[in-house]
């Protein structure tokens, strides 16, 4: 693509000198000197870790053609054209879709924000748009699936050149939606300013990322941010939000959107009589969950193989996310649901048939624990033993209402570690400590010796929940990753208990 016909989209970006020639072949763009190849446009931005800036020089050595700058930096080669932008991220987040076509308008494109449920709920709507379609992309935390295969993600919400290039191969591999999870922090960082979101996802708001967010109101605004951004799209094109108003900042955002976009249509789930969509008659065991779904005078049976009343709206709100636009209608939705698959690390059943019960949770927010904890606890198991912890360097003020959220659900509760980063773990641990009410408590620094010693105290009718990290494979220790996945230490430890044959 020709610099001239990249600028002409993008009114946010401009040259630094008049001097310098439009008709520069742009080949690519990339944010990551790693990535620069030659003819590449490198966008120098300033992240929390590093300073693009310093490795301009190691891009123009790569071949860079052009860089965008936040900061003008002397030295540059005058064959280098030096680009500005007085708002660089949404001009990263304006070049990136022009380049690669404006990807976003050719899908079917679902965005998911909220604090609990983001990833379960993406991963449901992927299993329902599949069932009818075959094939669908999918972006959050877990992994990004492009239709044909999956990779590991790195960032819930990808920075926005990597987000267009992989929407773009979702067209090219032949998908027509995309499920997405949006995080506060992407729609913040203009991540997704110019993507063309169908459909908005709400589904609730608690305390997190108040490190980052610094107040509940800044989080909240920062998850609206998605829905302005669609009440400002075009009627016609009939934009939906769908919310969770059984949740107090659901029900707030649904009132001013009502106010401030009468035209952008709503689609409203929850427990309570004046949801759009409401689930009745609740019937759980170990093995799954059925509920009557009522909307709109009807009622529907729904069989899932989740448990969980927070997974029941979880269901709903994915069923909603697909009829709202009319991608499926109720019965295939319904029927989708019956076979989707296991969300990786979201109340992942670890034993089979052992006289108890292991789960392991990404549950990492007082709510989410709560919600997970109460969950597992209606299941009426002989007891529940919980471990859990809090990461590093992340909200500290969540630390001991996480553990407060724990034990008054749990009969044993083991705090460990969980990311520490670079704090000290036993020093968080001792914040976490305070918020424990009446419980069998004890502190287990080592998570595998935490997650050993919860399954060697099972018995017969209990159920262990290992909560905090659920899919991810790592440890965090001062600024270094170790492998480390719960659920292989799970599996061990039962194995180990068991006395079980290896797998075939």
């Amino acid at each position: 693509m020709l610099l001239s016909d990249l600028l002409a989209a993008c009114p946010l970006v401009s040259l630094h000198s008049l001097s310098k020639a439009l008709d520069t072949e742009i080949a690519g763009i990339t944010v990551d000197s790693r990535k620069v190849e030659p003819n590449t446009l490198f966008i120098a931005t300033k992240g929390t870790a590093s300073d693009g800036h310093d490795y301009i020089e190691s891009a123009i050595k790569a071949g860079a053609s052009a860089i965008m700058l936040e900061e003008y930096k002397p030295g540059i080669p005058d064959e280098v054209v030096v680009l500005k932008s007085p708002e660089i991220r949404l001009a990263t987040s304006q070049l990136a879709a022009t380049f690669y076509g404006n990807p976003s308008d050719k899908l079917a494109v679902l965005g998911v924000t909220g604090t609990n449920g983001k990833t379960t709920t993406t991963f449901l709507i992927d299993s329902l748009m599949r069932s009818k379609f075959g094939r669908n992309g999918m972006i959050g935390t877990v992994h990004v699936d492009e239709g044909k295969k999956a990779i590991e993600a790195t960032h819930t919400t990808p920075e926005p050149v990597a987000l267009q290039a992989s929407l773009s191969r979702m067209v090219e591999n032949g998908c027509l939606g995309v499920a997405i999870e949006i995080s506060s922090h992407g729609i913040e960082q203009g991540r997704t300013a110019d993507l063309s979101v169908n459909t908005a996802v709400f589904t609730n708001l608690t305390q997190d990322h108040l490190d980052y967010h610094g107040t509940m109101e800044s989080y909240y605004l920062a998850k609206k941010g998605l829905f302005t951004q669609l009440g400002k799209q075009d009627p016609v094109t009939k934009p939906c939000a769908i919310i969770n108003i059984d949740d107090n900042y659901g029900a707030r955002l649904s009132r001013e959107l009502k106010s401030e976009f009468p035209k952008l249509r709503q689609m409203t789930f929850g427990f309570g009589v004046e949801a759009d969509l409401r689930p009745t008659d609740i019937h759980q065991t170990g093995r799954g969950t059925d509920f009557r779904l009522d909307y709109k005078g009807k009622s529907y049976l729904v069989k899932s193989p989740m448990i969980g009343l927070f997974n029941v709206r979880n269901i709903i709100c994915a069923i909603a996310s697909v009829i709202a636009p009319k991608l499926l209608n109720m019965r295939e939705a319904i029927a989708a649901v019956e076979t989707a698959r296991q969300v990786p690390g979201r109340l992942q059943r670890m034993t089979g048939q052992t006289p108890y019960h292991v789960f392991v949770d990404y549950a990492h927010t007082p709510d989410a624990l709560d919600s997970v904890c109460q969950s597992l606890k209606e299941l009426e198991p002989d007891r529940l033993i919980t471990v859990f912890g809090c990461g590093g360097d992340r909200d500290r003020a969540k630390r001991p209402l996480m553990a407060a959220a724990a034990s008054r659900h749990s009969n044993i509760c083991i705090v460990t570690s969980d990311n520490p980063r670079t704090e000290d773990p036993i020093s968080i641990i001792k914040q976490i400590e305070k918020g424990l009410e009446d419980s069998n408590t004890l502190s287990i620094v080592d998570r595998e010796k935490a997650i050993n010693h919860a399954i060697d105290l099972a018995k017969p009718g209990d159920i262990v929940l290992i909560a905090g990290k659920g899919h991810e494979n790592y440890q965090i220790f001062g600024t270094e990753k170790t492998y480390f996945d719960d659920r292989v230490v799970a599996l061990e430890a039962i194995k180990i208990k068991n006395a079980l044959p290896d797998p075939e």
